[in-house]
C-alpha cells in the first residue's frame, strides 16, 4: 500500500441505506452500512421521509464507526467524497449537508460525486484498477444501465437504459404480488433455485431486431407475470411460487446479459463489469459468467455486499478524484436528484471560471474546527 495514495472517506445516502466508507488507494479499510430498510418493509417500499430520518439519526455514528474500524484520524483524510445524485432528493440532502459540514471543518477537499459511476468504481476495492475503457452494467432498484466509461473520473457514456421499470424494481413490485415481502430480489432469488426456469415463458422485452439495442423495459414483464399468477388465482389453482419466480429471474437476467454481451462486442471491449444491487442475484451472475466465457469476454462483479449501495464505492470514486487531480465541489454543492450519469462528478464554480467569493471562508476552517 503506497503512502502517498489517497485517503478518501465517501459518504452514501441516496435512498435507504447510510453508507459510510474508507478507501486507501484501492484498498478498502472500512465499510460502515446503517440500514434502514426494516421500517420500508411494513410498506411495502422506500418511503422517502423516513428515509431521511434514518439517515440524519445513523450519519454521525456511522463515520465514527467507519473512522473506527479504519483506525485513522479524520484530520488524516486527503477527501471527503458524497453522493450528489441521483437518488432521492432528501435523503441526498443528508448526506451532502454532512459531507460539507465535515470538509469545512476539516479544511478537506470536497466531492460531489455520481452515485453510477461509483457503483462501477467499487469494482476496484475488489479487482484492482479499472481496464480502459470499461463497458458496465448497473442494475438495481433504481436503475438497469449499460455504461461506456473511458475514464471513471470524467467520462462515462450511456449506451442503454431503462424505458420504465428497473430491474430491481420489477422484483419487489412480484414479490408483492406473490406475498413475499419486501425487498423482493433476495427472496426470489432464493425460490428461484428450487425452480424450473423453463416452466412459463414469459415475455423478454425490447428483444426484436426493430428494438432499441441496448434500452431495457420491464414493465411489460410485470404485467404478464401478475395476470398470469392473477389467471391462476382466479381459476382456484395454486401458484407455483417457485416456479413463477425462477421463470420470471430468467426473463429479466436473460436480456440483461444478452444486451450486455451484444455491447461489449459491437464496442470491441474484452471485459465487462456488473453492479447494482440487482448483480447480488446468484442467476444473474451466473448467466452472465456463460455467456461472457463463450464470447471471450472477461467477467468482473464485486462481491454481492458492494454491489447494494455502500459508502466504499463513494469512497473509491473520491480516491480516484483526488488521484487523477480533479477539480474538487464548492461548499455550495447541493443534492442533484437526476444528477445525469454523463457528470462522474459535480466539480466546484471556480472549474468554470466563477467567482472565489467563498474561498476565504474555507480558510478559517483549516485552523480545524473538528479538533
Amino acid at each position: 500500500m503506497a503512502a502517498d495514495e489517497p485517503l478518501v472517506l465517501g459518504i452514501e445516502t441516496s435512498c435507504d441505506e447510510t453508507g459510510v466508507g474508507i478507501v486507501h488507494g484501492t484498498t478498502l479499510l472500512a465499510d460502515a452500512v446503517a440500514s434502514s430498510v426494516d421500517t420500508h418493509a411494513r410498506f411495502g417500499g422506500v418511503v422517502p421521509e423516513i428515509a431521511s430520518r434514518a439517515h440524519l439519526e445513523a450519519m454521525v455514528p456511522t463515520i465514527e464507526r467507519a473512522l473506527r474500524t479504519a483506525g485513522v484520524s479524520p484530520k488524516d483524510l486527503d477527501g471527503i467524497a458524497v453522493t450528489a445524485g441521483p437518488g432521492l432528493a432528501g435523503a441526498l440532502l443528508v448526506g451532502v449537508s454532512a459531507a460539507k459540514a465535515y470538509a469545512y471543518a476539516l479544511g478537506k477537499p470536497l466531492y460531489g460525486v455520481n452515485h453510477l459511476a461509483s457503483h462501477i468504481c467499487v469494482d476496484q476495492l475488489e479487482h484492482g484498477r479499472l481496464p480502459e475503457p470499461t463497458m458496465a452494467l448497473l442494475v438495481s432498484g433504481g436503475h438497469s444501465s449499460l455504461l461506456l466509461s473511458s475514464d471513471i473520473t470524467s467520462d462515462v457514456r450511456p449506451l442503454g437504459a431503462t424505458i420504465d421499470d428497473a430491474a430491481g424494481e420489477a422484483f419487489d413490485k412480484i414479490a408483492r404480488v406473490l406475498d413475499l415481502g419486501f425487498p423482493g430480489g433476495p427472496v426470489i432469488d432464493r425460490l428461484a433455485r428450487e425452480g424450473d426456469p423453463a416452466a412459463i415463458a414469459f415475455p423478454r422485452g425490447l428483444s426484436t431486431a426493430k428494438d432499441p439495442a441496448y434500452d431495457f423495459s420491464f414493465s411489460g414483464l410485470k404485467t404478464a407475470v401478475a395476470r398470469w399468477i392473477e389467471a391462476k388465482r382466479a381459476a382456484g389453482e395454486e401458484v407455483p411460487v417457485r416456479d413463477v419466480a425462477a421463470s420470471f429471474q430468467e426473463a429479466v437476467v436473460d436480456v440483461l446479459t444478452r444486451k450486455a454481451v451484444r455491447a461489449c462486442k459491437d464496442e470491441g471491449v474484452d471485459h465487462l463489469m456488473i453492479g447494482g444491487g440487482v448483480a447480488a442475484n446468484s442467476r444473474l451472475r451466473a448467466l452472465a459468467q456463460e455467456r461472457c466465457e463463450r464470447a471471450g469476454i472477461r467477467l468482473r462483479v464485486p462481491r454481492p455486499g458492494l454491489c447494494t449501495d455502500n459508502g466504499a464505492m463513494v469512497a473509491a470514486l473520491g480516491s480516484e478524484m483526488v488521484a487523477r487531480n480533479r477539480t474538487p465541489s464548492d461548499l455550495e454543492l447541493s443534492a442533484d436528484s437526476s444528477l445525469p450519469v454523463t457528470d462522474p462528478h459535480v466539480p466546484g464554480a471556480h472549474a468554470h471560471g466563477h467567482s472565489h467569493d467563498h474561498d476565504h471562508v474555507h480558510e478559517v476552517s483549516k485552523e480545524n474546527l473538528y479538533s
